[in-house]
């Protein structure tokens, strides 16, 4: 996922944030996750000048709200980005990248994550670098004196680095080597650099060691070795004839994977985990290890921060098989959903394009308590890609499942080598690996006649039952997959530290939770089993081995393949313009509505010509297209007399709704379509957008007594644009409503029908349902709502987030966090809001406050609601420099005030 997107939030005017990556901050034995942007700024004087904005940030940042600006290092003529080569280490070609900053006030050492991402930024820093020529201007940064530091001298040579310390304006300059700054202990499942091969952790003298006896490769030697034009169109046709060609040079060799999967309740491990993971078998060559619910805590839940992540590395890592040695390939872990992966340390030298990726599923599609974390590599010439999901709970929730599994295959997207190429998906591998707690579960039969089948071991009779086996049979989830037979007994739900079945309050019933799928050519599964053994937890752990038979190169058949590829084309002239035809060129989307997308696709066909394409940006604009739409895939390479089908997506967000409902941007865009040595082609894409609820201003829906499709674009335009400030001065014909009806008609919906429910606000609900919600509401139809509670409750914050001014307006943002643990200073704050502002406030904190009165039924408390709206009703002013997580806490306990007190 871009994470450029949540730091641009963050900039000012003239600001621009090229590519961001996340690595993680190594100081000592410390450990602390950060995401790098590289920022460009152009003076109005002209040129441009660079600076790496280092962020704090919490889950994945999507928004402004995940980060906080913790340093600024401008990139001066002083500043050296370095690789450094731990010696003594295995080398694995996919594992992370160690770098080393400095300037000259400053030091610090990153690892950033293997892939074709990571090249790019270190290319992207390379440019960046001011030229060092005597006639190149030096580096002002004037412009980073917003950023809380005192302003730099012009003559300075080398600037210091600008952090951004609490409390106070001033830079902290005397922090010797960069050490001392402000840390977040939140990790996101980064790679950490111990030497997996002896499973010790180095000491703060010998990763001081490493670094310095390192071998180095400076920023500017490594953006030439990176930007050598490896991916050429000569490369790129060449690439193409062998994959064509790939039976003439390889063969099947069987490798021993190992594949498991353990739901951990939240618990640190207690117990040796070598029954579940190598007793009974041979030595494996692949071990894919998955958790779910590593940390239930509300800390993980919401910052992403635990410890669990280590305990149970390390929990695995001494329990692989004795009789081999093992290398970490990658770890990627999204809140409590962790993914391993280690190869024996022979096998390490063919493990190449190693990408991880995270997709959340939880509440607003982003929490990560539920989703899916993947790898993807390449092992030999056979690509791989192994995925950990944890759906949606409850036995009744098949079709949350079903949408969980859905948006995981679609979201989750890889890198590519070669950047010219689109990113791979989930099923664009030879082998898929699919594993974690599904959750489906055993429907129509009761407790007791479940417990009796498994009691008589009657699996294959109890498996006809099965929601999974239910869904696969309807080809709604897991198409072309295949599942072992469940020779063993259900792995949940069972008393913690027992055998025993579920003997709580809610007793749930039995089921097969914890599952391994795969799809793929040349598998055999040899084992799939639980491990009866292991009792720390409610589920027990499954594992599942398997043959795989993995394409390896024979090397003289593929010299010989590669020459008679290249003297084809030797013979082939390139002198020839490509051309292409296009199917369509012009697209219309007909009545486009808030967060409901819409695909228009065309086909481009090539003519005799090798050609690569892409979308290029028009003149003075810094994307290829308007920020509601993308072309997917954007660029790519075509053979002669092929075909590629191409699709237009559009999407409104919170982003782009306010502009389009006030009439400042419409359904309009021209796409730039060029081919390599070729001309231009242009697309027109037009269509209209049906105004909504959604993304529209406070004040602007209560002057709307009548649902919004109902009123002329004109008056929409109108209320839309007119200022926030705007009180009743009797010149309207209606008198405005004291909140947005559509709000009401929400919350009311939740307080008749939701006061009780179980996770409300915690659980999402269904995009279908969400659909006819964000209808009824704009046509004012409300008698025909039909939805779950928990689609109604995520309709609710989805509306909250998509106001362009929140609730708490910006102007009050730093007061309410000054006087935050004073509540009589916090309500005559709230008393200074706009008047449907506050209307909108007390109505949503005496709506809170019923549900509180609940909590027996609900299991709501007041932390877990100030969490979930208190970065949904105060909100960083845009523009403003982002705060750290301690005044981000601030917010949450301003609400936290008016959750516990009388209004």
């Amino acid at each position: 996922m871009d994470q450029s997107v949540a730091i641009q939030e963050t900039l000012a005017e003239r600001e621009y944030c090229i590519i961001a990556v996340q690595g993680v901050l190594c100081e000592g034995d410390s450990r602390q996750s950060r995401l790098l942007g590289l920022v460009r700024h152009r003076p109005e004087h002209g040129g441009q000048e660079h600076a790496l904005f280092l962020y704090m940030h919490r889950r994945m940042a999507i928004t402004g709200d995940d980060v906080s600006l913790d340093q600024i290092v401008p990139i001066s003529q002083d500043f050296t980005l370095k690789e450094v080569f731990p010696d003594g280490e295995l080398y694995i070609l996919g594992s992370d990248v160690t770098v080393q900053l400095d300037t000259a006030e400053l030091s610090l050492v990153f690892q950033l994550p293997f892939g074709s991402h990571t090249r790019t930024f270190l290319q992207e820093v390379a440019r960046a670098c001011p030229g060092l020529d005597s006639g190149t201007r030096d580096p002002q940064f004037l412009w980073l004196s917003r950023y809380g530091c005192t302003e730099p001298q012009p003559e300075s040579p080398t600037p210091r680095a600008w952090n951004s310390a609490p409390g106070g304006s001033n830079c902290d300059s005397s922090r010797p080597n960069g050490k001392g700054l402000l840390v977040d202990p939140s990790s996101r499942g980064q790679d950490k650099p111990e030497n997996l091969l002896t499973r010790q952790t180095k000491s703060k003298s010998e990763i001081t060691d490493m670094v310095r006896s390192s071998t180095i490769i400076t920023v500017p030697d490594k953006a030439h070795i990176l930007s050598m034009q490896k991916f050429g169109l000569r490369d790129t046709i060449v690439k193409s004839h062998l994959v064509q060609k790939e039976e003439d040079y390889t063969y099947i060799q069987n490798f021993r994977f190992f594949v498991g999967t353990y739901n951990v309740n939240g618990q640190s491990p207690k117990e040796c985990l070598r029954p579940w993971l190598s007793h009974g078998i041979q030595a494996p060559d692949v071990y894919c290890v998955g958790f779910q619910e590593l940390d239930l805590s509300k800390e993980a839940f919401f910052f992403h921060d635990t410890p669990k992540e280590e305990e149970w590395f390390k929990a695995v890592s001494e329990g692989l098989h004795p009789d081999a040695k093992y290398a970490k390939v990658k770890l990627i872990r999204l809140v409590g959903i962790m993914l391993l992966l280690y190869v024996k340390q022979e096998h390490a030298a063919y493990i190449s394009e190693v990408e991880a990726e995270t997709v959340g599923t939880g509440i607003m599609g982003r929490m990560g308590n539920k989703g899916g974390v993947a790898i993807r590599f390449q092992f030999h010439n056979t690509s791989i890609c192994v995925v950990n999901s944890h759906l949606a709970a409850h036995t009744e929730e098949f079709e949350r499942r079903n949408q969980d599994y859905k948006d995981i295959c679609s979201r989750m997207q890889f890198c590519q080598v070669d950047p010219s190429l689109p990113p791979l998906t989930i099923s664009r591998h030879d082998v898929i690996l699919w594993l974690g707690d599904l959750n489906y579960r055993i429907e129509e039969l009761d407790v007791e006649k479940v417990k009796k089948l498994i009691e008589e071991k009657a699996f294959q009779t109890l498996y006809a039952y099965d929601q999974l086996k239910i869904q696969v049979a309807a080809k709604t989830v897991f198409e072309g997959f295949t599942e072992g037979e469940l020779t063993f007994q259900p792995t949940y739900k069972y008393d913690t530290g027992s055998d025993d079945w579920d003997t709580s309050e809610k007793c749930r019933a039995p089921a097969w939770c914890d599952r391994i799928l795969w799809k793929g050519k040349n598998i055999t599964q040899l084992s799939y089993q639980s491990h009866m053994a292991l009792k720390t937890s409610d589920h027990k752990p499954v594992s599942s081995v398997f043959d795989i038979g993995v394409k390896v190169i024979n090397e003289e058949l593929y010299r010989k393949t590669l020459e008679e590829i290249v003297r084809s084309l030797d013979k082939m002239e390139n002198a020839n313009i490509p051309s292409v035809s296009l199917s369509k060129r012009e697209f219309y989307f007909q009545n486009v509505k808030y967060m409901q997308l819409q695909v228009e696709s065309f086909k481009i066909h090539n003519g005799q010509v090798p050609c690569q394409f892409e979308f290029i940006n028009k003149p003075d604009e810094e994307s290829y297209c308007k920020q509601w739409l993308n072309a997917n895939p954007s660029r790519g390479f075509l053979l002669p007399d092929s075909d590629i089908e191409i699709e237009l997506e559009l999407f409104v967000n919170k982003n782009t709704a306010t502009k389009l409902n006030s009439g400042e941007d419409k359904i309009e865009d021209i796409l730039v379509l060029h081919l390599d040595r070729g001309k231009d082609y242009f697309l027109s894409v037009s269509g209209n957008y049906l105004p909504s609820c959604f993304g529209s201003p406070i004040h602007t829906l209560c002057y709307m007594r009548e649902p919004i499709l109902d009123l002329p674009p004109e008056v929409i335009s109108e209320l839309t644009l007119m200022p926030v400030q705007t009180e009743d001065d009797g010149s309207r014909l209606e008198t405005p409503m004291n909140i947005p009806k559509e709000l009401w008609m929400m919350v009311d919906y939740l307080y008749r029908n939701a006061v009780q429910q179980e996770d409300l606000f915690q659980q999402p609900g269904l995009r279908l349902e969400f659909e006819h919600i964000r209808d009824c509401l704009d046509t004012g139809m409300i008698d025909n709502l039909s939805a779950s509670n928990h689609s109604v409750a995520e309709a609710l914050l989805l509306f909250l987030e998509s106001l362009p001014e929140p609730v708490i307006c910006n102007s009050a943002y730093h007061n309410c966090l000054e006087c935050s643990g004073n509540y009589t200073a916090s309500k005559q704050v709230i008393s200074t809001l706009p008047t449907f502002h506050k209307n909108v406030f007390n109505y949503l904190m005496a709506f809170l406050q019923e549900l509180l009165k609940n909590s027996a039924k609900n299991h709501l408390d007041e932390n877990i609601l100030a969490s979930i709206f208190g970065s949904l009703l105060l909100r960083n002013p845009a523009g403003d420099q982002k705060l750290e997580m301690t005044e981000k806490k601030k917010a949450q306990e301003f609400i936290h005030q008016f959750l516990c007190n009388p209004l």
